[in-house]
């Protein structure tokens, strides 16, 4: 039976000399791996010390890099000391009017009527002038 270590068990091998990574629940010591990863060793290095599952499958790994976890298996997670993902709740956004077409009205309301009773009265200054003359 394989041994179960707590995520802070799993924290301390955190560096270039001794590397672990969590992976769909099963810990893995990478630490051999390190030199010959393509992405490098501070992709492995960065991912100690959390899940690291979702990172692996982002990635997109074939079935020969699945394969190869098997060589550096060490053990499960106790899944209890791992935090809970929390799901993202956006923040309350105030309602938004749909009809805002009084609204519209209104001011255009607000701003036309002036330059109407503006015109009117200039015009019927232009036209008594014109007729007193």
């Amino acid at each position: 039976m394989a041994k179960a270590y707590t995520l802070a068990e799993v924290s301390q091998h955190n560096s270039a000399k001794d590397c672990w990574l969590v992976i769909s629940g099963k810990v893995y010591d990478v630490t051999k791996f390190l030199d010959d990863h393509p992405g490098g060793d501070e992709v492995l290095i960065s991912s100690t010390g959390t899940d690291a599952t979702d990172d692996f499958e982002d990635v997109g790994h074939s079935s020969s890099a699945r394969a190869m976890l098997d060589e550096y298996y060490v053990g499960d997670i106790d899944s209890a000391t791992i935090p809970t993902k929390t799901k993202y709740t956006p923040p309350k956004q105030p309602q938004y009017n749909q009809d805002k077409t009084s609204e519209f009205v209104v001011k255009l309301l607000q701003f036309l009527v002036p330059l109407i009773i503006l015109g009117v009265s200039f015009g019927i200054r232009f036209y008594t002038k014109q007729s007193a003359v």
